[in-house]
């Protein structure tokens, strides 16, 4: 069973609430997850003061493997010539050289694709067609058994009223490319409350159970929407031969102890094994 820690929307700057951040990492430390993800917006306005805290932050995480995006936070929004020339650069020097990464842990390959778009848009993402076929070499090389995992701070199904702005263009075949991949999980955030689907909600005549679908709220900033305003939220994802489970935790409004929800369940998309070797 593969065991992922999933968080999302630090924030670190101005809406940035230490102690729930503090708290994430002493759940990391109880249940010792086969890896943490992050899934974006680690910053608030990607700069360097912000990167360095985010630094700092990530290494203690101590040997767990964490995997990290981009989201439309972590490049800068009013350093105009910035966002233009070299909207990654304070990314690319506090905490990963690449955008789009590999990770492989045991029983597992999780790709994280960087979907902020500076010189396209401000809010919303994109996914191109060179990050796809990286993710399709990435999850070519993954064993028949291994999960597959997606990280993409952006949502690609709508939203109550679209809050967290509009999906991401082209999503429906985004996650028809997805399933001839073979993802079982995508973990991502952006709207600021939790949302657990699959890829039914958009592919309602698609072939299997779909792909599962989880979006974090916000891990440790002020910023949470809808039920979870003033609070703060992670999940606890483990994938198992034929089930993926979703466990997702709250806040209390105001305060940094998280509590366990009621847990979801679904089956995996390709069940371990029933995939034909690449």
């Amino acid at each position: 069973m593969l065991t992922i820690l999933h968080g999302s929307d630090l924030q670190c700057g101005t809406p940035y609430r230490l102690p729930a951040a503090e708290a994430f990492q002493a759940a990391a430390r109880a249940l010792d997850p086969d890896v943490v993800v992050i899934a974006g917006d680690l910053t608030q306005r990607a700069k360097p003061r912000e990167y360095r805290a985010v630094r700092e932050y990530l290494r203690g995480f101590g040997s767990t493997p964490v995997v990290v995006t981009p989201g439309n936070h972590d490049v800068p929004l009013y350093r105009f010539w910035e966002r233009l020339a070299a909207p990654y650069r304070n990314w690319r020097r506090y905490v990963d050289a690449s955008l789009d990464v590999v990770t492989r842990v045991e029983g597992a390959v999780i790709v994280a694709l960087n979907s902020s778009a500076p010189r396209r848009a401000i809010v919303g993402g994109r996914l191109d067609s060179a990050q796809l076929e990286f993710a399709e070499r990435a999850l070519n090389d993954a064993a028949p058994d291994d999960a597959r995992v997606l990280v993409v701070h952006h949502h690609f199904v709508p939203t109550a009223g679209d809050e967290g702005g509009r999906p991401l263009p082209n999503a429906r075949r985004l996650l028809e490319r997805f399933e001839a991949m073979g993802v079982d999980l995508v973990l991502g955030g952006h709207i600021h409350q939790t949302r657990i689907e699959t890829s039914r909600t958009l592919i309602p005549e698609g072939e299997g159970p779909g792909i599962v679908l989880v979006r974090c709220g916000t891990t440790a900033s002020s910023r949470g929407r809808g039920r979870e305003a003033g609070r703060n939220s992670f999940n606890i994802v483990r994938i198992a031969q034929e089930e993926v489970e979703v466990l997702p935790h709250l806040s209390a409004p105001g305060s940094e102890r998280f509590e366990a929800q009621d847990p979801r369940r679904f089956p995996r998309p390709v069940a371990a094994g029933s995939r034909d070797a690449p």
